[in-house]
C-alpha cells in the first residue's frame, strides 16, 4: 500500500470533570463511582435529536483524545502500574495513555441528560477517569449482549485492583469536609486509597497532591507504605495550568 491515510476530527463534546489534573484519576473507569462530571456536547452536535433515545441506556463509551499526552515520539512498550513499573509490555496489550494514537475508550454510568439556556446540552456521567477539560470524539450507547463477554481473559490484569492503602483523615482536614457533601468526603478517600503513586515514587512518608472540584487534596504516605492520610484539603484552589 503507498502511503498512509490521515483523518482529522473535531470533538462532538468536552469533559467536565471532577479531576483537575491527571494525578489521582484511577487507572480505568468504574472504579471510583463517586467520581461525576459531565460532557457538554458542542455546536453542530448540542441538538436534543442527537441523542434521542440515549436516555435508555444505562452506559455509554465515550471515546476521547488523551489531550495531555500528545506527543511526536512513542514507544513499542511500555511499563504497566499493575506490573509495579518493572516489567515491559507491547503498548498495544496495555491501556497506557502514551499511544501512537493518542486516543482512550471508557465505559461510564449515564445518569441523566440536561438541557441548559442557549442550546447547552449535558451528559451527566459517574464513574468516570477522564481529567477536566477532555475532548470527546463520540459517544455510543453501551450493548451489555455484545460488550460484556463472559468468559473473556484480562491477561496480566484479570480482576480489578483492590484498594490498597488504609487512608485516615487529620482533624483539620476534616473540618473542610464537614462542610461539604458526605459523597466529596468518599471522592477523597477512594481517590486517594486507589493508591494513584508511581511504583518508583512510593516512598514513606511523602506527601502528595492531586485536584478533586475546586480542591486542593494533600496526603502524605505513612511509615508504613500500606498507609495514607489526608492531611490539608484547600478549597477555592485552583490547579497548575496545563501546557
Amino acid at each position: 500500500m503507498e502511503g498512509t491515510a490521515s483523518y482529522q476530527f473535531s470533538p462532538v463534546g468536552m469533559v467536565h470533570s471532577c479531576y483537575r489534573t491527571k494525578f489521582g484519576i484511577p487507572r480505568q473507569s468504574g472504579l471510583i463511582a463517586q467520581a461525576t462530571g459531565t460532557i457538554e456536547l458542542l455546536p453542530p452536535c448540542n441538538q436534543p435529536n442527537i441523542i434521542r433515545g440515549l436516555e435508555e441506556f444505562s452506559h455509554i463509551w465515550v471515546i476521547f483524545i488523551f489531550h495531555q499526552n500528545l506527543r511526536k515520539e512513542w514507544k513499542a512498550t511500555v511499563r504497566p502500574p499493575r506490573l509495579g513499573g518493572d516489567s515491559r509490555l507491547g503498548v498495544f496489550a496495555t491501556r497506557s495513555p502514551f499511544r501512537p494514537v493518542p486516543i482512550g475508550l471508557s465505559a461510564m454510568r449515564l445518569e441523566g441528560i440536561e438541557q441548559r439556556p442557549h442550546g447547552k446540552l449535558f451528559l451527566k456521567v459517574s464513574g468516570m477517569d477522564l481529567v477536566d477539560g477532555t475532548p470527546v470524539l463520540d459517544i455510543k450507547p453501551y450493548l451489555p449482549y455484545a460488550d460484556a463477554i463472559p468468559d473473556a481473559t484480562g491477561g496480566f490484569a484479570p480482576t480489578a485492583p483492590e484498594a490498597s492503602l488504609r487512608v485516615t483523615i487529620a482533624p483539620e482536614a476534616e473540618a473542610v469536609l464537614a462542610l461539604r457533601p458526605p459523597a466529596f468526603r468518599e471522592l477523597c478517600v477512594k481517590v486517594v486509597s486507589a493508591d494513584p503513586r508511581p511504583a518508583y515514587q512510593r516512598i514513606p512518608g511523602r506527601e502528595y497532591q492531586c485536584y478533586l472540584e475546586d480542591c486542593e487534596i494533600l496526603w502524605r504516605t505513612g511509615d508504613d507504605v500500606d498507609e495514607a492520610c489526608i492531611i490539608r484539603i484547600n478549597p477555592d484552589t485552583p490547579p497548575p495550568q496545563f501546557e
